[in-house]
C-alpha cells in the first residue's frame, strides 16, 4: 500500500482524535457522551483495531466501551456494565468479532459474546488492592495460536493465562522478586520459534518461552546517573517478522525524556532509534497493523506522535501535539 493511513490516538481529557492523512491533519472525533458526561472530558485509555474489519475500532474510556465503524471519525457508546469503571485494555476475538474483551480499574475483565449487547465477568482472580491502590488491567490478548487461550497482564498483579476461553485461570509466577516486577505495562506474543511471551514492567522487558512460568529480564540503559531503572512501557513486534521488537521506554513516569528501543534479532541486542525530536516523556505505546508491516506509529506520554513508514529504520514527528495520549492505533484507508 502507499503510505496513506490514517491515525488515532486517545487523550485523557480530549477524547480520540485523528488524522485521515497520516497525521497531516487532525480532527476531533464525535464521540456520543452519557447524559452525566461533561463534554470535552472523556479519558481514552484503550485503542484496539478489528482484525476482521480495519473501519472498526474500539475505544475504552470511564464512561464505558466506544465503538467506531468509520476508522475513528465518529463513535457510538456500547451499553455496558463499565460504566464508572475505568477501561485500561480491550480485545477482538481474532476470527469472531461478535466477541469482545475489556478490561478495567477496578480490575476485572468484562467479556461479550454478540457483539456488546450482553456481557459477562470472567472470573479471574485478581488481587483488589496493591501498594499502588486498585490494580487495573493492562492487557488482554487472544493466544494467535488458539483463540480458546487468553493473557491478561495487570498493574499491579502480575500474568493471568486462561486455557479454556475464559472460564478458568492462572495467575503465573512472578516475573521477578521485586514487587514492581509484577506492574505489567505492555503484553505480546511472538510467534517465534520457540514462542516468547513478552511483558514490560518498569525494571525492562521480561521474556518467557515456557509459557509464562518462567522469565528473563533485558534491561535497558539509564538516561540520567541518579535513575535507578529504564522504565518500559510499551512493547510491539513487527507485524511480518516477529524477530523486530519495539520497546517504549523513559527515565521514569511520566518522565522528562523517552526512547524507542528496537531489536531485529528477537531481543538479543538492542538499538535505541534516532528520533528527531527528543521526547518529552517516556515513550508510551506502539500502533502496527498488518496491512502494512513496515509502517510503525508510537507517542510520548505528553503528546508527541512519531512514525516511521521503514520499519523504524528512521522516524519524523508529527507536527500535531496533543496534551496526555494513553491509547494509539493506525489503520490502513
Amino acid at each position: 500500500m502507499s503510505k496513506d493511513f490514517t491515525i488515532c490516538v486517545g487523550t485523557v481529557g480530549a477524547g480520540v482524535w485523528f488524522s485521515p492523512n497520516s497525521g497531516q491533519r487532525w480532527k476531533r472525533s464525535k464521540m456520543k457522551l452519557p447524559f452525566h458526561a461533561e463534554p470535552g472530558e472523556v479519558q481514552i485509555r484503550s485503542l484496539v483495531v478489528y482484525p476482521q474489519n480495519p473501519q472498526w475500532l474500539l475505544a475504552g474510556s470511564e464512561v464505558g466501551l466506544y465503538q467506531s465503524k468509520d476508522k475513528g471519525a465518529t463513535w457510538e457508546l456500547l451499553e455496558s456494565p463499565m460504566d464508572g469503571m475505568q477501561i485500561w485494555s480491550a480485545a477482538v476475538h481474532p476470527t469472531n468479532p461478535d466477541i469482545i474483551c475489556a478490561g478495567t480499574k477496578p480490575p476485572a475483565v468484562f467479556c461479550s459474546r454478540d457483539g456488546g449487547k450482553q456481557w459477562s465477568k470472567l472470573a479471574v482472580p485478581i488481587v483488589e488492592k496493591c501498594f499502588a491502590g486498585a490494580p487495573k488491567v493492562t492487557n488482554i490478548i487472544f493466544d494467535p495460536r488458539n483463540p480458546r487461550t487468553m493473557w491478561v497482564g495487570v498493574e499491579i498483579d502480575g500474568v493471568y493465562r486462561s486455557d479454556d476461553a475464559g472460564e478458568t485461570w492462572t495467575h503465573l509466577p512472578p516475573l521477578g522478586e521485586s514487587m514492581l516486577n509484577q506492574d505489567i505495562h505492555g503484553l505480546t506474543i511472538s510467534q517465534t520459534q520457540p514462542t516468547k511471551i513478552l511483558a514490560t514492567t518498569p525494571d525492562g522487558v521480561w521474556t518467557s518461552t515456557d509459557e509464562g512460568n518462567r522469565w528473563l529480564v533485558h534491561g535497558f540503559p539509564r538516561f540520567f546517573e541518579r535513575d535507578q531503572i529504564s522504565y518500559c512501557r510499551g512493547v510491539a513486534l513487527k507485524a511480518d517478522d516477529p524477530d523486530v521488537i519495539f520497546v517504549g521506554n523513559g527515565d521514569f513516569i511520566p518522565g522528562k525524556t523517552g526512547a524507542i528501543q528496537r531489536s531485529k534479532d528477537g531481543g538479543k541486542t538492542w538499538e535505541k532509534a534516532k528520533l528527531p525530536v527528543d521526547p518529552n516523556s517516556t515513550i508510551y505505546w506502539f500502533a502496527t497493523h498488518p496491512a502494512d508491516p513496515d509502517v510503525i506509529v508510537a507517542n510520548s506520554l505528553h503528546g508527541y506522535v512519531y512514525t516511521s513508514t521503514d520499519g523504524g529504520d528512521s522516524w519524523d514527528k508529527v507536527a500535531q501535539e496533543f496534551g496526555e495520549i494513553r491509547a494509539l492505533a493506525w489503520v490502513p484507508n
